[in-house]
């Protein structure tokens, strides 16, 4: 019963996790806007690959992550211009009139490794698993010996394949139905979103660190 419960509770954390607009929901949106669900599942996969090392190390060795400070605020301030440089750079790639395949296509064409460069890259997700694990766990709300571990990492993943997949697919819904986010979906609002959640990280970043 308590590995159905380590699932369960990976799945609800983790698709309510991947719901939220990030880049790497964008990039499978754009993905299986010009590529369809094959080559967006094969993306998915390589995401969720990357994750799952992120999720199991971070459950190991949460209550280390938490007190070293200095790593935390190194990832912060660095998510704080990552968010920036997305901006920038899905506003120029979508604005740029060379592209009628994915913009990403330039840099693989194995969707599959697509997805474990961009999970790779998405380092925000330690101090945020680093947190809920040591939440979960805190409050007994899994249980991880012997191999119930893995049945909660499992549940995670699964979690992280449904939500993804599932914005994916809504976001493709509604650009493809509402004229006003087919026109300005991709040139200005998911650009304007980064921006806007760039500059609402450097607030946080320079109220904790600095004020």
């Amino acid at each position: 019963m308590q590995k159905v419960k380590n699932i369960g509770v990976g799945f609800l954390v983790s698709f309510i996790g991947s719901i939220p607009l990030g880049y790497l929901n964008v990039v499978g949106f754009d993905i299986y806007s010009q590529e369809g669900l094959t080559a967006t599942i094969s993306y998915l996969l390589g995401v969720v690959t990357i994750e799952f090392f992120v999720i199991y190390f971070t459950l190991i060795f949460a209550k280390k992550l938490s007190e070293n400070k200095k790593l935390t605020k190194y990832i912060e301030g660095f998510s704080v211009l990552f968010m920036l440089v997305l901006a920038a750079f899905f506003y120029f790639s979508a604005n740029s009139e060379t592209t009628n395949r994915t913009i990403f296509s330039n840099v693989s064409e194995n969707f599959f490794f697509a997805g474990l460069l961009f999970s790779s890259l998405n380092f925000i997700q330690i101090p945020f698993w680093t947190g809920w694990n040591l939440y979960l766990l805190n409050g007994n709300h899994i249980e991880i010996s012997k191999s119930r571990k893995y049945f909660y990492v499992f549940g995670t993943i699964l979690g992280t394949f449904c939500g993804m997949l599932v914005l994916i697919l809504s976001l493709h819904y509604f650009a493809s139905n509402v004229a006003f986010l087919s026109q300005y979906l991709m040139k200005f609002i998911i650009p304007l979103v980064f921006f806007g959640l760039g500059i609402f990280q450097a607030f946080k970043f320079y109220k904790k660190y600095f004020h």
